[in-house]
């Protein structure tokens, strides 16, 4: 994979900031690509070049999200064991504070139940760690865990952000842990 160039990284970096500029005081569905490229300080054609559509914009913007709950999930992996944890890793609740403070923006992209092109990223990139990290120690069934896993954990993020779920960010980690953990163990029965 080559490097994005420079250039392109710091324009589409801007994009990004001006979109979850504009979302903070209003819903996805109320800013318009003039407004972003006002506040990105770039042309109409030059978002177009980059992106088919807000959306697609949105997406790209939130991908930290992503990044951040694969990675918040398998935190205790950085520790001396090799099991995971009986309590969930700190980062898993400070990833959820996180996602709540921008929730209104992830809602739109992320619909109840995981769908949505949010959902649909956040399930797979979850599903390819989850089952590379299991083929890696030989664990049984990577493929059928690691599906689990994502859904699991896409599904009940969503229905969380949309308030179908209550919780504050450190009960619901509290409570998926030992779900999450529990379809890794069913795996071995």
């Amino acid at each position: 994979m080559t490097p994005e160039d420079p250039r392109t990284a710091r324009t589409k970096g801007r994009l990004r900031e001006g979109l979850l500029a504009e979302c903070a005081g209003r819903p996805l569905a109320e800013v318009s690509v003039s407004a972003v490229v006002r506040r990105a300080g770039v042309g109409r054609a030059t978002f177009y070049l980059h992106y088919e559509d807000l959306t697609a914009l949105a997406v790209d913007a939130c991908a930290d999200v992503v990044h951040a709950a694969v990675d918040a999930l398998h935190a205790w992996q950085t520790g001396p064991s090799p099991l995971p944890p009986a309590r969930p890793p700190a980062a898993l609740a400070e990833f959820l504070a996180g996602a709540a403070a921008r929730a209104p923006l992830y809602r739109t992209l992320l619909l109840p139940g995981g769908g949505g092109p949010l959902g649909d990223r956040l399930h797979r990139e979850l599903r390819a760690r989850a089952r590379a990290e299991r083929a890696a120690v030989g664990a049984p069934r990577p493929e059928l865990v690691a599906s689990a896993v994502a859904a699991t954990f896409t599904g009940v993020l969503a229905d969380w952000l949309h308030e179908e779920i209550p919780a504050d960010p450190t009960a619901l980690a509290d409570h998926l842990w030992p779900l999450l953990l529990a379809l890794h163990r069913a795996a071995t029965a």
